[in-house]
């Protein structure tokens, strides 16, 4: 295995965390014997284009420094390859690395666990999610939540989470019940009425809110989970239960383990791992073991 491994950096992630934490995470490499090369792009099309190369050139490994959506460019460089992904999560949401028990907003503790993931050749696959040839890791939403990421994308002020939250208050009240067209692997096709639909490949998008909480990245299977037909009054006491993964247990929401899924609605736009990916219908599919993650086993628990 080569030693020079690629640090592919977003120095804006987390309000500037990510440019902070690239040393940290540096060093830890470089204190386990790795050399270490930076990768800056000017912008997301340079940053990929970067990683593509520095896989193909064969890096020992790309390590992705920032929050969920550098993570989800990082994928598109290496899903399908050997290459293993290392995740410094220092964003807002981090919940790729949430999902697989990583330290968060912690670089030092994030590099070193990496390092020595690294060095003993060891780490795990996990499934991914593709549309098209879009890779995602965590969730593709659609309805309620990508509505809110559509309002929240079209605001200048405020900034941060709070933007969502209040993205998130004007939604609910405009909101209407959407008319799905779900057809699953097997050829069944539902048509329901849905406040959102989610497809898991791992438990949670929004930094938390566990909305596919059952949800195993290695089990070779999504996790659907339908939220259906429900008054805003209803919605607003069910969705904080999220957080918690409780909410799956309201009769108004229902959950498919599938391989793959289309999800169809009228002006609906689907996000994954919280980038968009376009109006539905979209089909996505579950690749088994697309990724090698530098992560511990599932059940671990390191530092946070």
């Amino acid at each position: 295995m080569t030693r020079e491994i690629s640090l592919l950096v977003n120095p804006t992630a987390g309000r500037g965390r990510g440019a902070h934490a690239a040393r940290p995470a540096a060093r830890a490499f470089e204190d386990a014997g790795f050399t270490v090369r930076t990768l800056l792009g000017a912008d997301a099309d340079d940053a990929l284009r970067r990683a593509r190369e520095a896989v193909e050139g064969g890096t020992g490994a790309l390590v992705a420094v920032g929050g969920d959506g550098m993570v989800s460019l990082a994928l598109q460089a290496v899903a399908g390859t050997r290459t293993p992904l290392g995740v410094v999560a220092v964003g807002t949401g981090n919940d790729f690395a949430r999902a697989l028990g990583l330290p968060l907003r912690a670089p030092t503790a994030a590099g070193r666990l990496a390092a020595e993931l690294l060095q003993g050749e060891a780490g795990r696959d996990i499934d991914l999610g593709r549309v098209g040839d879009r890779w995602f890791g965590t969730v593709l939403a659609s309805g309620f939540d990508s509505r809110v990421n559509d309002r929240g994308n079209r605001m200048w002020l405020p900034v941060g989470r709070f933007r969502y939250d209040l993205a998130m208050i004007a939604e609910l009240a405009a909101f209407r019940p959407v008319p799905y067209r779900l057809t699953f692997d097997d050829g069944t096709e539902r048509q329901v009425e849905a406040t959102l639909v989610a497809v898991g490949n791992g438990t949670s998008y929004g930094g938390g809110m566990r909305i596919c909480a059952g949800a195993s990245m290695d089990d070779g299977l999504f996790d659907v989970t339908v939220v259906g037909d429900c008054r805003r009054t209803t919605l607003i006491k069910v969705f904080p239960r999220v957080y918690r993964g409780t909410h799956l247990d309201h009769p108004a929401v229902t959950v498919h383990r599938v391989r793959s899924l289309t999800l169809d609605a009228p002006d609906v736009t689907g996000y994954a791992d919280g980038e968009p990916l376009g109006p539905l219908p979209l089909t996505a599919d579950c690749v088994p073991g697309a990724l090698r993650v530098l992560a511990p086993p599932a059940g671990s628990s390191v530092p946070h």
